[in-house]
């Protein structure tokens, strides 16, 4: 893959503006577009993805490559996953722990069956066998950060030369399928069996405090913001001490559970001072965060470099595609109880097989969004995808790459 002879990088304000732009720009095409609407593709991939498609067309009659500075993206991100923590309850965690258990023991099956697909489809183009554990859980399950760790290895020792842009443009391609699957897999198996949300159904999403039903203000948005910088704050002081025990976690991690520690003792302690879980405050900080990060996210893809090496890769991708949803409709959905939790998690499995956190969320937003709310779902999967997952993954790439 050659690189673009010239290129632009645009600052981090510009990236964060264009971002919240992009959104906007989803907002109106999905709105205007039944399909992108009546299957529930996030506002943020229509807006993010066209835009790529338009870098690309710029770059195709320029040769100039636009690129962006991240820094403020990756901050939403932590964002995020704080105030998904600052949402949790114990009492809904421990009425989770058995989908938990359950998507763990799938999520390791399958973990290994991307493999054992991605080795056939070495196999069919006469790639080396290590060629199908890059196009297999390093770069789907693992993502971008998993093929940068672990390509320049593959690429020296088992004889894989072009492992890093496979792995890059396997991963790409995975983001884009899972943006646009998560949703549809969803619609299918709740309209199927005419699922409702259980919430929705009892006739009042949370009922009880005078948090819930106080409008947002300035004071409640800047007090929910504090919160949520607090669990950030505390997450950045225990990652530190987490790396240097040799436990490699994604920030997110630990800014996710400082946030779940502090809303389960906060009010415990201190039972007069207000909470921002589960306010239209926290809601519009958390729907932000999310939103402009996948749009950044989606519209930072280099496409063309894609086209450089797609052929056999592109079929690989639709071969995990096909089934990773033959997986989550034959096997994960009715083991994780059929219902509309279940049909909410299939879709942000999707998101997890084939792209990353951040897409599963957004597909499981779009999905409750259009259904009903399915709390738990927010909390079961990013802990699958942040704890189990990477764990895994690394036994299950030792042991293909012995083979």
């Amino acid at each position: 893959m050659t690189p673009a002879a010239n290129s632009l990088v645009a600052p981090d304000f510009l990236t964060l503006t264009l971002g919240v732009v992009l959104y906007f720009v989803g907002v109106i095409v999905t709105r205007n577009v039944s399909f992108l609407r009546n299957y529930n593709i996030p506002e943020p991939v229509t807006g993010g993805f066209l835009a790529a498609v338009a870098l690309w067309v710029f770059h195709a009659a320029t040769g100039w490559a636009i690129g962006f500075e991240m820094i403020g993206r990756d901050r939403l991100l932590v964002i995020f996953f704080g105030a998904v923590g600052i949402n949790a309850r114990l009492s809904d965690l421990l009425a989770g722990g058995r989908a938990l258990i359950v998507l763990c023991v799938l999520t390791t099956i399958f973990v290994f069956l991307q493999n054992v697909v991605g080795t056939l489809g070495a196999s069919l183009f006469g790639l080396p066998s290590a060629a199908g554990v890059i196009m297999g859980s390093i770069a789907l399950v693992g993502g971008h950060g998993t093929t940068i760790a672990w390509a320049p290895a593959i690429a020296a020792e088992h004889g894989f030369p072009a492992a890093i842009e496979a792995g890059a443009a396997v991963a790409t391609l995975g983001l884009i399928v899972a943006s646009l699957l998560g949703g549809p897999v969803a619609k299918f198996l709740i309209e199927r069996r005419k699922l409702v949300s259980g919430i929705a159904a009892s006739g009042a999403e949370e009922p009880a405090s005078e948090a819930d039903a106080a409008p947002i203000d300035k004071s409640s948005f800047m007090y929910a913001l504090l919160m949520v910088n607090l669990a950030v704050i505390l997450g950045y002081l225990v990652h530190g001490p987490i790396t240097e025990m040799g436990i490699k976690l994604p920030l997110f991690v630990p800014c996710l559970i400082m946030g779940i520690v502090l809303s389960n003792t906060v009010p415990l302690i201190f039972p007069r001072l207000p909470w921002p879980a589960r306010t239209p405050a926290l809601a519009l900080i958390s729907d932000y965060a999310l939103s402009v990060f996948l749009t950044i996210s989606l519209m930072s893809m280099q496409l063309w470099t894609l086209a450089e090496i797609a052929g056999p890769l592109l079929v690989v991708v639709i071969m995990q595609a096909v089934v990773a949803v033959a997986f989550i409709v034959l096997a994960l959905f009715p083991l994780l109880g059929g219902d509309y939790q279940a049909a909410v998690l299939s879709a942000g499995f999707t998101g997890l097989s084939l792209g990353a956190t951040p897409t599963a969320i957004a597909s499981m937003t779009a999905v409750t969004e259009h259904y009903g709310p399915s709390p738990n779902a927010f909390i079961i999967l990013p802990l699958v995808s942040a704890f189990f997952v990477d764990i895994i993954n690394v036994i299950a790439i030792k042991v293909f790459l012995a083979l």
